[in-house]
């Protein structure tokens, strides 16, 4: 990233109102760093609006998809919900919760009580429900710290779930920090804590498009993922229960590949989610560290995303929904399908009702902690 003997600027971070949401204040954070990264978060939703970054040769695009403004997340980012959104369903940069992901039936047991929580895509609930944690306003917290390459700049989010929300059960404090530092590595951790015995699953829902937000399909885009198994789902796309090898099928990306290469192939997985939309699970290491889970890279340009994480599982999403809707982003240009592929590092989809499944229950006096580094290069 240039000559190394230049010490870089340290990153800064700086905010500018950005509406209003319930009557709560909304702020728009801007953190750069050294090296031409500038990303963009409100603390509504934690949603990471933008995230620019140069090719090698110097040319800064905006690499993540998003909406122009905060009334947009507001009307169209999640599904339909009782508050009158419009709903698109398309999660842009959202912090996910109290369950990213599906739960089957919206129902689960815990403790031998049985919880019933929102139906908001057919049969299932997705995401947290009608209302999840990508449509609250999150208490921030500026963050400054370290020196050189390890200097960072922060903004901490902090949200307090209340027991029932959404039907889950247990007062759930959840604090969420995204760090940025002159390694080019934005980093995302979970803190969470309850008084009562609940479940929880949190991701980040960002799109990428490595060669540009709105600049085509990402299909030449090639991908690695440190998986040797994935987990089938059903028509309702809720995982079939055993996990299943992915050699010889498209499913394997042990290799790198374009996300193209097999996505038009006659695979009844892919018939299913209209491409790629399942979960990994990640080659994890016991008890589980920070492991590199994926790799993406834009040949054109030379950019490239490492996806580090502490889950166990990893939802590759190709975008194949972005039809018809419409969607028009910060850039002012309708996104299409497959115009940008999510990575959103996790447990597995269901698990509450799959005993064999890394358990996601918390309960009081635990602590609920992950940690998810995106990583970008261009070299």
């Amino acid at each position: 990233m240039g000559d190394s003997h230049v010490t870089p600027d340290a990153p800064t971070i700086t905010s500018a109102p950005a509406g209003n949401v319930n009557g709560q204040s909304v702020n728009l954070y801007t953190l750069g760093n050294g090296h031409g990264m500038v990303v963009r978060i409100f603390n509504y939703g934690g949603i990471i609006q933008s995230i620019s970054f140069p090719d090698a040769a110097g040319t800064v695009v905006d690499v993540t998809l998003g909406y122009p403004t905060l009334q947009d997340y507001v009307d169209y980012n999640a599904l339909p919900n009782l508050n009158g959104g419009k709903g698109l369903g398309t999660y842009f940069g959202a912090l996910i919760g109290r369950y990213a992901n599906r739960i089957a039936h919206g129902q689960f047991a815990l403790r031998g009580v049985t919880h019933n929580v929102p139906l908001n895509e057919g049969g299932n609930s997705l995401h947290g429900g009608f209302v999840g944690f990508d449509q609250q306003v999150w208490t921030p917290k500026v963050l400054r710290g370290g020196s050189g390459d390890d200097s960072s700049v922060g903004l901490q989010l902090e949200y307090l779930s209340p027991n029932a929300s959404e039907g889950y059960p247990g007062n759930l404090d959840v604090i969420a920090t995204y760090t940025l530092n002159n390694r080019n590595e934005l980093q995302l951790g979970f803190h969470g804590t309850t008084d009562m015995p609940t479940v929880l699953n949190l991701t980040n829902h960002t799109y990428w498009n490595l060669a540009g937000e709105a600049s085509g399909p990402v299909y030449d885009q090639t991908l690695t993922i440190n998986a040797n198994q994935y987990t089938p789902v059903g028509s309702d796309q809720i995982p079939l229960g055993p996990h299943a090898s992915v050699r010889g099928t498209p499913f394997d990306f042990t290799t790198s590949k374009p996300i193209g290469q097999d996505i038009g192939g006659d695979d009844a997985q892919l018939a299913i989610g209209h491409g790629y939309d399942h979960n990994w699970v990640l080659n994890q290491t016991s008890p589980p560290s920070l492991i590199e889970a994926a790799r993406a890279r834009d040949p054109e340009s030379g950019r490239t995303l490492t996806v580090y994480t502490t889950e166990p599982g990893l939802q590759f999403y190709s975008g194949n929904f972005l039809v018809g809707q419409g969607v028009v982003g910060t850039g002012g240009r309708v996104y299409r399908r497959s115009d940008g592929f999510a990575l959103e590092t996790q447990h597995f989809p269901n698990s509450p009702n799959e005993p064999s499944y890394p358990t996601t229950e918390l309960d009081p006096g635990e602590v609920y902690s992950q940690t998810t580094v995106f990583q970008l290069s261009n070299t």
